[in-house]
């Protein structure tokens, strides 16, 4: 489908991937206008780091959206009673405790509401399918069914300016994600992945995201420019 602006909504979670998303997006030839969100996270540091990637990729905006920790249950939750599980195995078929209930699904209904209002009729993603953990969100089938939701519910859809979400990590593994960055340019120091970092940020290293990434990097061939706990 044919691009329709020079404005792309980046959604960025302050993550490698997002980064690498975020990094095609102006490859590209777009202006970013990037969205964050605030949901009850165990530590503000992703946060953070979605501002510095934000920044150095020279965003034309940056939307920060809070909602209510009391919407989600999840592990990945400072309300959580439950911890962070650690050293899973990454084969294991069943959806993990970290999973964060429909939260593709609102991230993107906020950055649809966003692109239209902005005149953006693309949106990119840092979803991946390969190395992903088992979250159900993060599969091609839910993003091509969400974007015929978006264009059936949207006056830009029904009036012929359709959206296109651009999943351009959904087939690669970490370390071809990683590659991909790194010709683009992209800054991995500035990124964080861990879900359950200590109080100075350090990475535990044993968390699903952390053991990825750590993966990852090896099999790319590059050194990892962030520390870990483990």
């Amino acid at each position: 489908m044919k691009r329709q602006t020079g404005k792309a909504v980046i959604l960025l979670s302050g993550g490698l991937d997002s980064a690498t998303a975020a990094a095609v997006a102006k490859n590209d030839g777009l202006d970013l206008y990037a969205m964050t969100f605030s949901y009850g996270q165990r530590h503000s540091i992703e946060i953070g780091c979605a501002r510095k990637i934000a920044l150095f990729f020279r965003a034309a905006d940056h939307v920060f959206i809070d909602i209510p920790s009391g919407v989600f249950r999840s592990a990945l939750l400072k309300n959580s009673p439950a911890g962070v599980p650690k050293n899973r195995s990454l084969d294991e078929a069943s959806i993990p405790d970290t999973y964060v209930p429909a939260r593709n699904i609102i991230f993107l209904s906020y950055a649809l509401a966003y692109g239209e209002s902005i005149g953006a009729r693309d949106i990119y993603i840092g979803a991946n399918a390969v190395d992903y953990s088992g979250y159900p969100d993060c599969r091609p089938s839910f993003f091509e069914s969400f974007t015929a939701m978006a264009n059936a519910g949207t006056r830009a859809g029904i009036e012929g300016s359709p959206f296109i979400i651009h999943t351009p990590l959904i087939s690669l593994k970490k370390s071809e994600i990683i590659r991909l960055g790194m010709s683009l340019g992209v800054d991995y120091s500035i990124t964080h992945s861990c879900y359950d970092p200590d109080a100075s940020g350090v990475s535990c290293g044993t968390c699903d995201s952390c053991r990825l990434r750590k993966m990852g990097f090896a099999e790319a061939g590059f050194d990892d420019p962030i520390p870990y706990r483990l």
